[in-house]
């Protein structure tokens, strides 16, 4: 199981805006370089790709949550 890590502290999204899908279901299969989620900080957006090739077993945050660097986001299973 690999964790999907926060790059930088912000608002973290699982979907690229309001009333969009999921980034990635539960299932889903999921290529390194996918993105899996977005953080905002200070009015920027950036990518929160994977790392890894899997399978997408769930985030770990909830919509909007504030996150710190370092956070652990999402999980893929190898």
């Amino acid at each position: 199981m690999t964790q999907v890590l926060s790059p930088v502290p912000g608002t973290f999204y699982t979907q690229p805006a309001p009333g969009e899908p999921l980034y990635k279901q539960v299932g889903d299969p999921v290529a390194a370089g996918d993105v899996v989620g977005l953080i905002e900080v200070m009015k920027t957006f950036i990518d929160v790709k994977a790392e890894t090739t899997g399978t997408f077993t769930g985030y770990l945050v909830d919509d909007g949550a504030a996150i710190g660097a370092g956070a652990p986001l999402a999980e893929i299973e190898d």
